[in-house]
């Protein structure tokens, strides 16, 4: 499986651990949840700082959604 799919899974896999919807973490992250959505089924590469805005979101590590 490529890292993009793994880092996806993992942040879908923290959201349902939090109990977050997709539009939960969209709006803490300042996302729109459409682009969220594509992140989580690694259809695109967010940048450094979506992902730290998304681990914030999802009260995790960095190391808890990256896929290395």
């Amino acid at each position: 499986m490529d890292s993009q799919k793994q880092l996806g899974q993992n942040i879908k896999k923290a959201r349902k651990k939090a109990g977050l919807t997709q539009l939960d973490v969209a709006e803490k992250s300042a996302i729109s949840v459409n682009y969220f959505a594509r992140i989580e089924r690694g259809e695109v590469n967010p940048s450094m700082d979506i992902l730290e805005q998304i681990a914030k979101a999802l009260k995790v590590k960095s190391s808890e959604i990256l896929p290395f």
